[in-house]
């Protein structure tokens, strides 16, 4: 299991790299997807993970179960080279944290709803759609692939508190 890097990072500032999608099955990113998983596992509040976060610059997010409404234990949602295909016209203001940005919250506007286009864990492609929160995901996952991080556009930023925290 790895580490969750934080702010100042180098790797939460570059543009992740594509992954081959000939490569996807391999060992070395099937263990990168596996540490993924089960580093997310160990964040009680996190959702989702970029591969940026655990300092592999590559263009990776996995969405934890509890993330998305078809909400089923033992089945996360990996995206491999994700690009957003659609999303809906009008952007809300909606709050917002980040594992690499640990105990800051603020608000930030995003797309209510957003399908994605990416590979899977077996090197499929897919499209899967989402609103509300798994929309949110989606567009907080994929700016960490290109290097945004939330509150490089939230505002009334604020950290909560050492007894807040789970």
């Amino acid at each position: 299991m790895s580490r969750i890097v934080q702010k100042g990072h180098p790797c939460l500032r570059g543009l992740a790299q594509p992954v081959n999608p000939d490569d996807i099955t391999d060992v070395s990113i099937q263990k990168i997807i596996e540490d993924m998983h089960a580093t997310l596992a160990q964040e009680e509040d996190g959702v989702a993970l970029a591969a940026p976060q655990i300092g592999v610059s590559l263009r990776i997010f996995v969405v934890s179960p509890k993330g998305y409404s078809a909400y089923t234990p033992d089945k996360p949602l990996v995206f491999i080279n994700p690009e957003i295909i659609k999303h809906a016209k009008k952007r809300t203001v909606v709050p917002e944290g980040c594992l690499s940005v640990r105990w800051w919250y603020g608000k930030t506007r995003r797309y209510g709803q957003a399908t994605v286009r990416a590979y899977n864990e077996h090197g499929e492609l897919f499209e899967y759609g989402g609103s509300g929160l798994l929309a949110q995901i989606f567009q907080h996952e994929i700016d960490h692939l290109n290097g945004i991080l939330f509150d490089d556009h939230a505002h009334d930023l604020y950290e909560l508190d050492q007894d807040e925290r789970p």
